[in-house]
C-alpha cells in the first residue's frame, strides 16, 4: 500500500463537475438510459489514463518528458490543450464549491468573494503542505465521500423513484441532446490531459526513494482510484434518475443551482435529515475537485514551460517550484476574474470546456499510447496485442462520437 496515492489523488481530481452535475443531470433528465454512455467512456478511457501511471514507473520520467520524446510539437499540442483549459476549468469547479461552502456555513456573500477565499484557502494549503498534505487529505476525503454517497444511494432505491413513471424523456439524437452527451462524456471521469497530473504525483511521492514502485503497485494504486471514479458516476447517476427524473421540475444550467436543487429535492422526498448528508458529500465531492485541479494544473504548467525551454530532470527542480507557487497565483487571479466577468454564462463556459475536451481527447488518447512504445519503455512493460486493439477501439470510439457531435451540431 506504500504506493497508494496518485491514483486516489485522480479520483478526487475527477469525482467532481462530471459526476455531482453532469452524472446527476443525466439521471434527471434521461433516467438510467443514460447509464451506458457513463459506462461506455469509461470503458474506453480506461487505458489511456493508465498509461499515465504506466509510462512513468516503466522510464522514471514523467508523461511529459515522454511527449517532447515523441517531439516538441507533441508537448506543445498538449500544453495548448493545458492552457485553454485550465483557466475555465479552475473557475468553474471553483464556482460551484464555493456556493457550497457559502450554503454549507450559512455566508451570505457573493460568489466572486467566496470564490476568492476559498482559492487563497487552497492556495495557502497547497504552498504550505505541498504533496504530502495533498496526499494525506485527498485519501481521507475519499474515503469519506465514497462511504457517504453510498449511504445516501441506498437510501433512495430503499425509497423507489420519486417521478412520474408515464415521463417522457427529451430527445437525445438532437443537436442539443448530443451536446449535452457530449459534454457528459467529456468530463467522465475527466477530460485525458490530467493522465499528466498522476505522472507527476507519482514522481512527486517517490521523489528521494531508491527504487520506484513497481508495475503492480502502481496498477493497483490506479485501479483503486479509478473503480472509485466508476461506482460514484452510477451512484450520482442514480441519484438523479430516483429523485429528480419525471418530477417536472425545470433544472437549472448552472452547476451551482443544479447542485442546491439536488440538495433540496433530496430533502423533500426523503427527509430533513438526508440535508445535511447531501450537503455534506456534494461540498466534499467539489472541495476535494478544487484542491486536486489547483495543484495538478499548477504542476502540469510548471513542468511544461520548463521542458519547452530545455530544462527538465533534476535541474529544473527549483526553478519549477518557483513556477509551481507563480502558476498557483496565476489560476487563483485568472478563476476570480473569469467568475467576475462571465458568472451569468458560466454554463456556457463549462459546455465549451468539456465539448472541447471530449475533441481533443483523440489526440491525448494517440500521444499517450505512443509514448509507451519509446525507448525509454522496456519491451516487457509494454502494451500487449490485445490492450493495442483495446486502445484502437477507444481511439475509434472517441473519435466517431466527436464527427456525431459535429454532423449534429452543423448539419441538422
Amino acid at each position: 500500500m506504500r504506493a497508494v496515492g496518485p491514483g486516489i489523488l485522480f479520483a478526487g481530481a475527477a469525482i467532481g463537475v462530471s459526476h455531482l452535475v453532469q452524472s446527476t443531470r443525466a439521471g434527471a433528465g434521461y433516467g438510467f438510459n443514460l447509464l451506458w454512455a457513463v459506462l461506455l467512456v469509461l470503458l474506453f478511457k480506461y487505458p489511456f489514463f493508465q498509461f499515465a501511471h504506466r509510462y512513468t514507473v516503466a522510464s522514471g520520467e514523467s508523461l511529459l518528458e515522454g511527449y517532447r520524446r515523441l517531439g516538441t510539437w507533441a508537448l506543445v499540442a498538449f500544453m495548448t490543450i493545458v492552457t485553454l483549459s485550465s483557466f475555465i476549468t479552475t473557475a468553474a469547479v471553483t464556482i460551484v464549491t464555493a456556493g457550497l461552502a457559502g450554503a454549507l456555513l450559512g455566508l451570505d456573500l457573493s460568489l466572486t468573494w467566496l470564490s476568492l477565499g476559498l482559492l487563497v484557502v487552497i492556495a495557502i494549503m497547497l504552498s504550505a503542505g505541498h504533496y504530502r498534505l495533498l496526499d494525506t487529505g485527498m485519501k481521507v476525503m475519499v474515503l469519506i465521500l465514497g462511504i457517504l454517497t453510498l449511504v445516501a444511494v441506498a437510501v433512495a432505491f430503499a425509497h423507489g423513484p420519486a417521478g412520474d413513471p408515464r415521463w417522457v424523456d427529451p430527445a437525445l439524437w438532437s443537436a442539443g441532446g448530443v451536446t449535452f452527451l457530449l459534454a457528459l462524456m467529456g468530463w467522465m471521469p475527466a477530460p485525458l490531459d490530467i493522465g499528466a497530473w498522476s505522472s507527476l504525483w507519482i514522481l512527486e511521492k517517490h521523489r528521494g526513494d531508491v527504487t520506484r514502485p513497481s508495475r503492480a503497485q502502481a496498477m493497483l494504486d490506479f485501479n483503486l482510484g479509478y473503480a472509485a471514479t466508476v461506482v460514484l458516476a452510477v451512484a450520482f447517476l442514480s441519484f438523479g434518475a430516483l429523485v429528480m427524473h419525471g418530477t417536472g421540475v425545470e433544472f437549472s444550467a448552472s452547476g451551482l443551482v443544479f447542485s442546491q436543487q439536488l440538495i433540496e429535492m433530496y430533502t423533500g422526498t426523503l427527509g430533513a435529515w438526508t440535508r445535511p448528508v447531501i450537503a455534506l458529500v456534494a461540498f466534499i465531492t467539489m472541495f476535494s475537485t478544487t484542491l486536486t485541479v489547483m495543484d495538478g494544473y499548477s504542476r502540469t504548467l510548471g513542468s511544461g514551460l520548463l521542458l519547452l525551454a530545455g530544462r527538465g530532470g533534476a535541474e529544473g527542480a527549483a526553478p519549477r517550484r518557483k513556477l509551481y507557487h507563480l502558476f498557483l497565483v496565476l489560476q487563483l487571479v485568472l478563476a476570480v476574474l473569469i467568475i467576475g466577468r462571465f458568472i451569468q454564462g458560466m454554463q456556457a463556459l463549462v459546455d465549451v470546456a468539456t465539448v472541447v475536451a471530449f475533441l481533443t481527447a483523440p489526440l491525448v488518447a494517440v500521444l499517450n499510447l505512443r509514448v509507451m512504445f519509446l525507448e525509454t519503455v522496456p519491451r516487457a512493460a509494454r502494451p500487449a496485442a490485445a490492450m493495442i486493439w483495446y486502445c484502437r477501439a477507444g481511439i475509434v470510439f472517441l473519435v466517431g462520437f466527436g464527427l456525431v457531435w459535429i454532423y449534429t451540431r452543423w448539419f441538422i
